[in-house]
């Protein structure tokens, strides 16, 4: 007889998800996680403190008033770091004690520690300060903890000079100058912020451009609002070497620039929180990312253990993650439940903010599928005009042969949001002719997909007028007969 049905490792999205998921089936469940860390990455030192750090840096210096006000607005004229960590503290504490009562509603037991198997159903969790030490069983064991930032061994990393993507947010102060290294979504979102913040940015990227898998023109939309914040780009560029000098940095580039900063922020990847574990005492096995591979059941090489999360890699997102684990558990307890749907949407909380959903330009041309771009501005709408947003457009990709919509691009003003309007067209199977008949409220930034969705028709109208051959004029017809 084990002591749970199901033992779930983390507390983050897809342990809360999956753990409340074993519970409503009637389960005996129990989550394990550090008393410091309820909530997992996602609420403590991730998605919900860097977008809430987000919310405070738009609110406080006016940004998104400026068409309005003029450039020099701002609600408050020095910023510090306390002000906007107040804010973060706030929303952190709060999703927190919604996450202890959800739990506690549903009746799973919160086992704080360290967790490490003994064997493939047995796990012994260790108190934080390291003084006791409690083994616990289970039938199903969900493996959810999680990933933290990638630190390369030749970078010697303080917490206040040189941080990674989670030390940025204990800072004391804010930097007048900061070094990013890696323009991936994370590098992007902070750059943007201290940006916005007055910090002088300098990117580093290897690569030759950033967010290789967005929409190019959103892209280049977001490099030109990020220049005109005074942000710097390094691409195919390599970092040699980090210095500390007194409160400052100095970064070495491979190719010989040398580049000045209060703070260098390293933004290279996440590494699975695998090493602790002892997977190998239960039969299994990480990569050298710490990444481990499940099946589409998300079920690992040994059939009662399962992995969901960012923990198994791609997509590692928040919202991914709550149905991995939601899957995963009904598959474990035997109940019918749908694959994971493919069509989820991407969400870029840089400033302005990016989302989409489906595929790019780039991927349908590559694939040779046939398809007509509709694009809508914000500055064309009302309430682009209302709320000062004269940048933001929305893309809409259709397929030429069925009409249906095979992508949703969007930049600027609440594109996180209106990327779901096209997401449930598109899980419907709608076509480009549902947006052209349907009424919007007035007025709306969802009114931009109604006058994308005329776009595209009048470019389809015009080249079929082109492209169908013209019937002889009757009258004609009679007179050549006579």
């Amino acid at each position: 007889m084990y002591d749970f049905d199901l033992l779930v490792l983390g507390s983050g999205p897809s342990g809360q998800k999956a753990a409340i998921a074993g519970a409503k089936l009637g389960g005996r469940v129990a989550i394990v996680d550090r008393r410091h860390m309820v909530g997992g990455v996602c609420i403590n030192t991730g998605t919900i403190p860097s977008k809430t750090l987000r919310e405070a840096v738009l609110y406080l210096t006016g940004l998104n008033q400026r068409e309005l006000y003029g450039q020099s607005y701002r609600v408050k004229e020095d910023i510090t770091f306390g002000d906007l960590a107040a804010r973060t503290q706030h929303v952190v504490s709060r999703e927190v004690d919604v996450i202890r009562s959800q739990l506690g509603r549903n009746r799973v037991a919160l086992l704080t520690g360290s967790a490490r198997f003994l064997d493939d159903h047995t796990i012994a969790i260790r108190n934080e300060d390291g003084s006791d030490e409690r083994k616990v069983s289970a039938d199903k064991i969900v493996i959810a903890v999680g990933t933290k930032p990638a630190r390369p061994s030749t970078v010697d990393f303080d917490g206040r000079t040189v941080v990674d993507a989670d030390q940025i947010l204990r800072i004391d102060r804010i930097p007048r100058s900061l070094v990013v290294v890696g323009a991936g979504v994370i590098g992007i979102e902070y750059a943007s912020m201290f940006a916005a913040l007055g910090s002088k940015v300098t990117v580093v990227e290897s690569r030759e451009r950033m967010l290789d898998f967005c929409d190019l023109e959103v892209v280049e939309a977001l490099k030109y609002h990020l220049r005109d914040l005074a942000v710097t780009f390094r691409f195919r560029e390599t970092v040699a070497a980090v210095e500390r000098h007194e409160d400052m940095t100095l970064t070495l580039l491979q190719s010989g620039k040398k580049l000045l900063a209060d703070t260098v922020m390293y933004s290279a990847g996440r590494q699975g929180v695998t090493d602790e574990l002892r997977l190998e005492a239960a039969g299994l096995e990480a990569d050298n990312r710490g990444r481990i591979k499940v099946d589409d059941n998300f079920q690992t090489t040994v059939p009662h253990i399962y992995a969901v999360g960012d923990v198994i890699g791609f997509p590692a997102l928040a919202a991914t993650s709550m149905e991995q684990g939601r899957v995963a558990v009904h598959h474990a307890f035997g109940e019918p439940v749908e694959h994971l749907s493919q069509l989820y949407p991407i969400g870029i909380y840089s400033i302005p903010e990016i989302s989409f959903v489906g595929k790019t330009e780039d991927e349908l041309t590559e694939s040779s599928i046939p398809f007509e771009v509709g694009v809508a501005r914000y500055r064309e709408l009302a309430r682009g005009a209302i709320i000062g947003d004269s940048y933001g457009m929305l893309k809409i990709l259709v397929s030429n042969e069925d009409r249906k919509l095979l992508g949703v691009h969007v930049f600027g003003t609440n594109a996180t949001e209106l990327v779901h309007i096209g997401q449930a067209v598109m899980g419907c199977g709608g076509t480009v002719d549902y947006l052209v008949n349907a009424v919007f409220n007035y007025p709306t930034l969802a009114e931009s997909y109604k006058v994308a969705a005329l776009d595209v028709l009048n470019k389809m109208r015009a080249v079929q007028r082109i492209s169908t051959p013209a019937k002889p004029k009757k009258a004609a017809k009679k007179a050549q007969e006579a």
